[in-house]
C-alpha cells in the first residue's frame, strides 16, 4: 500500500519539485511531460520553479526554434511540449478533440464532422507560414460565409493540428494568437482510438505523474476511462499496480521514483495552471480539500499558488514592493524565510519581463478569506 503523503512526494519527484535540476528548457518539458501555456507566462514560470538557474530568454530560443511546441492538447487546453511528443499526445488526444470541438458551436453553425475533414488540409495548406486569428477566421469566412464563421473556427482552431505561432512580447506569445500548420504528416481524422498513441500517453503520464489511477489518467488527458482501463490491461508487465490510501488501484512504472514520505518539499511559488495541480482526478494529491476552491475559481482559473512542505498554503501575486504572500493557515518562520527566498528570485526574473504578471486575476483576492498576508 501507499500513503497519500507518498503519493504526494512522488509527484513532486517527478515533477522536479523535490529539487531543481540542470536541465534544457526542451529536456526539462519532456521529462515533465508538458506545462500548462493558457497565460503566457506560466510555461516560464513553471520551469523556474524546476529549473536550477533557469534562463527564459532560453525557452524564448525553443519556441522560436521549434524544439517546445504550445497547442491544445490534454484537457483541450493549451500545453507547451517538446516538439517531438506533439504528434503521439495529439494522435491520443484525437477522439477527445472531436468529440468537443466538432459538436456544439461547429455544428450549430451548420456544419459536420465531415465537413471538418474537407477544410482542415486546405486550412493547414493556408497556415504553413504563421497567420493570425483575423486571417484565419478571413480564410474560414471566405469558404463558409459570415454567418458560419464563429463557429466553424471555434472548432477549427482547436481540432485542427495547429501551434500557436510565437509573436514577440515579454513571455513569447501574446493574448492575440497567431497560427501556424504544426506539419507532423497524415493529419487524424474520426473518433477512432489510436491505441498505440494511448498507451503512449498513458506510459509518459505514469513517468511524470505516477502512482495515479485510472480516474487520474482520464481526468489528465480528458479521456474515457474504457479506452484507457483496455490500454492499461494491454501494458501488464510495463506497468505495475498498487494499493492506494483509499483502497482503489494505483498503476505505475516498475522503476518510478517514490521517495519516503518524510522527505522534505521545500517551498515553491507555483505558475497559474500549474500542471501538478490539475493531474489528478482526486486533486488532495497537491491541494487540501478545504482549500480547492479558493485556488481553483468556478471559472476555471487556478490561482498562483504557495506550496509548503508538498501541499498548497496559499497564494501569491506581485504588488508593488516585492510578492504579495497570502497563506491560509499560520506558517513558521523558517517557512517564511525560504518562501522569502523564493520571492527574491521570482521578483528577478518578472523585473526583466513583467513585474505585474497575472494582475488581470487580481480580483480573486478580494473574496479570498482572512488570512496571514506578508509582502516579500
Amino acid at each position: 500500500m501507499i500513503t497519500a503523503r507518498e503519493l504526494n512526494r512522488a509527484s513532486l519527484s517527478r515533477q522536479l519539485l523535490l529539487e531543481r535540476e540542470q536541465l534544457t528548457a526542451p529536456d526539462a518539458i519532456r521529462r515533465v511531460v508538458a506545462l500548462q501555456a493558457q497565460h503566457p507566462a506560466s510555461p516560464y514560470l513553471a520551469l523556474w520553479n524546476r529549473v536550477t538557474d533557469f534562463a527564459p530568454a532560453e525557452l524564448d530560443a525553443a519556441f522560436i526554434k521549434g524544439a517546445v511546441v504550445k497547442a491544445t492538447l490534454m484537457r483541450i487546453t493549451l500545453h507547451a511540449v517538446h516538439a517531438e511528443d506533439y504528434p503521439v499526445l495529439r494522435a491520443a488526444m484525437q477522439p477527445t478533440l472531436y468529440a468537443s470541438r466538432l459538436g456544439f458551436r461547429f455544428a450549430e453553425a451548420g456544419l459536420t464532422p465531415a465537413d471538418a475533414d474537407k477544410l482542415v488540409p486546405e486550412l493547414l495548406a493556408f497556415a504553413r507560414r504563421p497567420r493570425t486569428s483575423a486571417e484565419m477566421q478571413a480564410w474560414v469566412e471566405e469558404r463558409l460565409g459570415a454567418e458560419k464563421k464563429d463557429g466553424a473556427w471555434w472548432g477549427l482552431k482547436a481540432y485542427a493540428p495547429l501551434h500557436h505561432a510565437p509573436t514577440g512580447g515579454p513571455w513569447s506569445f501574446g493574448f492575440r494568437p497567431s497560427f501556424v500548420a504544426a506539419g507532423t504528416g497524415p493529419v487524424p481524422a474520426g473518433r477512432a482510438v489510436d491505441p498505440q498513441a494511448l498507451r503512449t500517453l498513458i506510459l509518459r503520464y505514469l513517468a511524470g505523474f505516477g502512482p495515479a489511477s485510472v480516474a487520474d489518467v482520464a481526468q489528465f488527458a480528458m479521456v474515457q476511462r474504457t479506452p484507457v482501463r483496455e490500454a492499461l490491461r494491454a501494458l501488464d508487465g510495463a506497468v505495475k499496480q498498487f494499493q492506494g490510501p483509499d483502497g482503489g488501484t494505483l498503476f505505475d512504472l516498475p522503476a518510478g521514483p517514490r521517495p519516503p514520505a518524510d522527505t522534505p518539499a521545500p517551498p515553491r511559488l507555483m505558475a497559474m495552471w500549474d500542471s501538478v495541480l490539475l493531474a489528478y482526478a482526486d486533486r488532495s494529491r497537491v491541494i487540501p480539500p478545504a482549500y480547492r476552491p479558493l485556488v481553483i475559481r468556478r471559472n476555471g482559473d487556478v490561482l498562483p499558488t504557495l506550496l509548503v512542505d508538498g501541499y498548497v498554503a496559499g497564494v501569491w501575486r506581485p504588488v508593488d514592493g516585492g510578492i504579495e504572500a497570502t497563506a491560509f493557515h499560520p506558517l513558521p518562520p523558517e517557512t517564511w524565510d525560504g518562501l522569502a527566498a523564493e520571492a527574491h528570485s521570482l521578483r528577478t526574473l518578472l523585473a526583466d519581463r513583467d513585474a505585474k504578471v497575472y494582475s488581470r486575476h487580481h480580483h480573486w483576492w478580494t473574496k479570498l478569506p482572512g488570512a496571514e498576508v506578508r509582502t516579500l
